[in-house]
C-alpha cells in the first residue's frame, strides 16, 4: 500500500507541474474553504486550535526504575463542533512488546509500557481498561460530548518503568535519567486533519498543542532536576552557595560552575530533605521534558537574546565530569542562542533558557536537549546548534512534524549550515554539509530518493527517502530560495511566516503562500520544482559559443531541480572568475538555461560548480577551448 500511495503522489504532483498552482490535498482544500486558513498565507478568520492546562506530579526514586504520576488536565474545545471521542497519546507504550517501531527493539529497551491506574472525567470515575493491543493511541469515549466553547477536566493516575536502554528517553545510567513523553496527553485536534491518531514509531517526532504546564518532579535528596520551564522556589531546593551561583548565572557571560564534581562528592548541593519537590511552570508551550541525576555537573551562562527589551536567556549544561567536551557546552549553547536571535532566523530566542543534558539521543525538546558526548568538540558544537535550532521549528511554530517533518528538520538543517558557516567558514561548513546532508541523497539512485519532499512523512516510514527529504533535500530547497530572493527579502518572508504562525499549527501551504504574499509575486514555480516534484540535481554544460567579447553557454537541467550554480571561467592568463547563477535562470524553462558572459579576456575553460547543491554527474560540467 505504501508504494501505491507514493505512486499516486508522484503522478498527481508531476501533473501539477504544468500549471503554476500548488497541488493541495482535499483535506487542506477544505480548511481553506472553511476560512480557517487564507490563500495569502495568514491564519483565516475562522482559525481555531484547542488548548489545555496540565498540572502533573511525578515521583522518581532511582535506582528504583518505576515512575508514578498523577495529573489533572483542563481541556478547552475551541472548535465549532462537539467532541465525542478524544484521542489520548501514550508515547511510552512504544516500549511495549509488539508496538510498531522503525527498528527492532533490544531487550533493555522493552518494558511493559505505561499503565493507566485511574481516570476521571469531570469528577466521574471511568474504568481504566488496558489492552495488550493498545499502544501509543488510547481511545477515550465521553458519555457526554464536549460542546463547542466548553471545557472538561480529566485526571489520570499512571505508572511506568524507565527503560534500561536510553534513546530519546530512558536511563543514561542507574541514577541519571532523561524523562520525556512521560505523561498521558490529549492528542491534537486540528482544522485540517482532525484527531492526530498516527502511531508513534520513534522517527516521526512532535505534534502537540500549545498548553500551560505546572509539573512537579519529586526526587530524593542530592538529585538535581533540569527541565522545561521556570524553576519555582529554588531557595527551597539548593543550598546557599549553589543557589548563589545559580542566580549569578542569570547575568554572567562567563561560564558559572554551579555544581562541580567536588560539590557532588561533598553532597552539599541540594536541601537535605528525604524528598525534594522540583516544580517547573511553563505557559503556551507544546511539551515538557526533564533530566535528573545525582552525579552530573551543572554549568550555566547567559546572553541577551532580545536587544529591544534587554531580555536574557540562560544556557545550561548538565553532564558527567569525565565528558571533556561538555565542559565547553554551556558556551556552545550560549553562542547558539545569541547567533540564532541576531542572525538567522533573526527572531529573539523565545524562551528563558536552554539546557543541554548529556545522554544518547541527540534529540530536542522545548528548552531541553538530550545530546551524547563527543571526542571532537567541534562536532559537539555542531550537534548542539542543530538541536537548539529546533526551538524555532517545531516548538515555537507548532509544526506537525509527524506528517511534515521537512518543515522542522529541514529548517534546523538550514540554520545548522548558516551558523556553521559563521563558526568555521563557508568552505569547512559546506564540506560537512555535503558529507552529512547532500551526498546520501544525490548519490543514491534508488527509487526511494525520487519522492516529493511534501509527501506526508508517515507514508515514507521505512524508506531512505524519508530522512533525506526531511533534512538535506528540504534544506537545499530553503537555501536555494534564499539565493533566489537575496538575504533581505528571504529574511523578511521568513520572519513574516514566523510572526503569523508562531504558537499555531502551520501547514506547508501556509509557508509557501506567506512567501508568495510577502515577496509580492508567485513563487509557485519554485515550490513545485523543489517540494512537489521528483527532480534531482544534475546539470550539464552542453554548448558554448563566442561572439567577440561575449560567450553564450547553454546549461541543460538533466535532473530538473532549479538549483543555483557557479560558472567558473578560467582564462588564458591563468586567472579565473566566478559568475554566480541564481535559481532564477530556471524560472521560464526548467529544462535548459542560457547564460551570457561578457569579458575582454580569452576563456580557456568553463566549469559548472554547484557547491552544496551537489551535481549527480560532474563528467559533463566542463568545457575546454
Amino acid at each position: 500500500m505504501r508504494y501505491v500511495l507514493l505512486f499516486f503522489v508522484v503522478v498527481i504532483t508531476t501533473n501539477q507541474l504544468s500549471a503554476q498552482d500548488l497541488f493541495m490535498p482535499r483535506n487542506i482544500q477544505q480548511a481553506y474553504a472553511k476560512g480557517t486558513r487564507s490563500m495569502d498565507g495568514n491564519p483565516g478568520k475562522n482559525y481555531w486550535q484547542n488548548h489545555a492546562l496540565y498540572n502533573i506530579t511525578i515521583n522518581a526514586a532511582p535506582p528504583n526504575s518505576t515512575i508514578t504520576g498523577t495529573e489533572t488536565i483542563t481541556y478547552f474545545n475551541n472548535n465549532t463542533d462537539s467532541i465525542h471521542n478524544p484521542s489520548i497519546k501514550l508515547f511510552l507504550n512504544i516500549h511495549k512488546p509488539g508496538a510498531a517501531r522503525d527498528v527492532p527493539a533490544q531487550t533493555d529497551y522493552l518494558t511493559s509500557g505505561i499503565h493507566i491506574d485511574a481516570i476521571t472525567i469531570n469528577g466521574e470515575k471511568l474504568n481504566a481498561e488496558e489492552s495488550e493491543n493498545a499502544f501509543t493511541n488510547y481511545a477515550l469515549h465521553l458519555q457526554k460530548p464536549l460542546a463547542p466553547k466548553d471545557s472538561m477536566q480529566l485526571s489520570f493516575q499512571w505508572h511506568y518503568d524507565v527503560s534500561k536502554q536510553s534513546n530519546r528517553e530512558g536511563m543514561i545510567d542507574s541514577t541519571a535519567w532523561f524523562i520525556a513523553y512521560f505523561y498521558p496527553r490529549i492528542a491534537v485536534l486540528d482544522d485540517y486533519n482532525g484527531w492526530d491518531r498516527m502511531p508513534f514509531v520513534d522517527s516521526h517526532e512532535f505534534y502537540s498543542d500549545f498548553n500551560d504546564y505546572v509539573v512537579t518532579v519529586n526526587v530524593p535528596k542530592n538529585y538535581i532536576v533540569w527541565g522545561t520551564g521556570t524553576l519555582q522556589q529554588p531557595e527551597k531546593l539548593l543550598q546557599p552557595d549553589v543557589l548563589k551561583r545559580y542566580r549569578q548565572s542569570f547575568n554572567s557571560d562567563a561560564t558559572v560552575r554551579i555544581v562541580t564534581a567536588q560539590d557532588l562528592a561533598a553532597k552539599n548541593v541540594t536541601t537535605q530533605n528525604n524528598i525534594n519537590s522540583w516544580q517547573f511552570v511553563a505557559n503556551n508551550i507544546p511539551d515538557m521534558a526533564f533530566g535528573i541525576s545525582d552525579h552530573y555537573n551543572w554549568d550555566a551562562c547567559s546572553v541577551v537574546v532580545d536587544d529591544k527589551t534587554g531580555r536574557k536567556a540562560v544556557a545550561n549544561a548538565a553532564y558527567n565530569d569525565g565528558a571533556a567536551d561538555y565542559h565547553y557546552v554551556a558556551q556552545y549553547a550560549k553562542h547558539s542562542l545569541d547567533w540564532f536571535s541576531h542572525n538567522w532566523p533573526g527572531v529573539p530566542y523565545p524562551y528563558e533558557k536552554t539546557t543541554v543534558f548529556q545522554g544518547f539521543a541527540d534529540m530536542e525538546y522545548p528548552m531541553m536537549v538530550n545530546d551524547e558526548a563527543f571526542e571532537d568538540t567541534s562536532f559537539a558544537r555542531f550537534v548542539a546548534e542543530h538541536e537548539i535550532a529546533h526551538t524555532y521549528m517545531p516548538f515555537y511554530m507548532g509544526i506537525n512534524e509527524t506528517r511534515y517533518g521537512f518543515m522542522d528538520e529541514g529548517w534546523a538543517t538550514t540554520l545548522e549550515y548558516l551558523v556553521g558557516s559563521a563558526d568555521v567558514g563557508t568552505e569547512a561548513a559546506s564540506k560537512l554539509f555535503k558529507q552529512f546532508r547532500v551526498d546520501p541523497w544525490i548519490n543514491d539512485i534508488s527509487d526511494n530518493e525520487q519522492i516529493p519532499v511534501v509527501t506526508p512523512g508517515d507514508a515514507l516510514s521505512g524508506t531512505n527517502g524519508f530522512g533525506n527529504n526531511e533534512y538535506g533535500k528540504a534544506a537545499l530547497g530553503y537555501l536555494a530560495m534564499k539565493d533566489l530572493l537575496g538575504d533581505d527579502m528571504f529574511k523578511k518572508c521568513l520572519q513574516a511566516y514566523m510572526d503569523r504562525w508562531h504558537g499555531k499549527h502551520p501547514t506547508p501551504w501556509d509557508f509557501f503562500y506567506t512567501f508568495n504574499d510577502v515577496n509580492g509575486k508567485s513563487l509557485n514555480w519554485f515550490w513545485n520544482n523543489w517540494f512537489f516534484s521528483t527532480y534531482y540535481i544534475d546539470l550539464a554544460l552542453s554548448n558554448v559559443k563566442q561572439s567577440g567579447n561575449n560567450y553564450t553557454l547553454t546549461i541543460k537541467n538533466i535532473g530538473g531541480m532549479a538549483a543555483p550554480v557557479d560558472v567558473i571561467a578560467t582564462y588564458d592568463d591563468g586567472t579565473s572568475e566566478t559568475f554566480h547563477q541564481t535559481p532564477a535562470i530556471w524560472m521560464n524553462d526548467q529544462k535548459q538555461a542560457t547564460v551570457n558572459i561578457n569579458t575582454k579576456k580569452k576563456i580557456k575553460s568553463l566549469t559548472l560548480d554547484g557547491g552544496i547543491w551537489m551535481d549527480a554527474d560532474m563528467s559533463n560540467n566542463t568545457w575546454s577551448k
